[in-house]
Parts: C-alpha cells; structure tokens; sequence
C-alpha cells in the first residue's frame, strides 16, 4: 500500500466516525420532534435504537468503552488500537460523556502519531544519495 494512504487512512477513518456520531447527536438524539415520537405506545420503528443510544450515554457506556480502548492502545502497540480508541473517544465526545472521550481521544491519538512516527523512521535514518 502507498506510504501516504497507509498514513491518511487511519485519520479517514477517525473523521468518519467522528462526523456520524455527530449526525447522531445532533439528528437523532437532540431533536424533540424525535423524542416526542417516541413517547406514544407505538412509536416508530426506530425508537428503540434511539432508547439504546441514550441509555448509552445515561449510563456512561460510551466513556467506559473508550477508555479501554485507550488501554488496550496503550498496551497494544497497533494502529487499529488507536484507531479504536480516537474513535471511541470522539463518540463518547459527542454523546455527553466528556471525560472518558477526552482521555480516549488524547491517548489515542497520541498513540496513533507515535506508531506512524515510528513506521517512518526507518525512511528518515537512511542517507540521501547523490
């Protein structure tokens, strides 16, 4: 694979997630028109996954989840660990679960820049040639 896809495409993929947790946040979680359908007996089809989503949030799941995901990046060297841990960060970022984000987000991309840093490196120390 080319260095530099192999380099953007773990921060694609982070934009990614990051931007449908928002859509989440802001188009099916926030809105009142959402939450009052849900209220009658026989709400849309859809109210049930909303009602996980916010149990989610309620009970902090989203901010546990992301800090071991941040643990496993610390211990697991490998850029799909913190892939999953600035991802779990940011969705707990967006759905209200602030400091477990923040943390997952912090070491998990401080992790990500560190295993890419690293996998350049080699590249680096080479002489140039004439």
């Amino acid at each position: 694979m080319n260095s530099s896809l192999r380099t953007a495409l773990p921060w694609a993929v982070i934009v990614i997630v990051a931007l449908a947790a928002t859509l989440v946040r802001y188009e099916f979680v926030e809105p009142p028109h959402m939450a009052h359908a849900c209220e009658a007996a026989t709400g849309p089809w859809w109210c049930d996954l909303r009602e996980a989503v916010v149990r989610g949030f309620l009970s902090y799941g989203y901010g546990y989840a992301a800090v071991l995901a941040a643990l496993l990046a610390v211990c697991w060297r490998h850029t799909f660990a913190a892939v999953l841990a600035v991802s779990l960060g940011a969705i707990a970022l967006q759905l209200y679960c602030y400091e477990g984000g923040a943390l997952a987000l912090l070491i998990g991309t401080l992790r990500l820049v560190r295993i890419q840093y690293d996998r350049a490196r080699p590249a680096l120390d080479q002489p140039v040639r004439a």
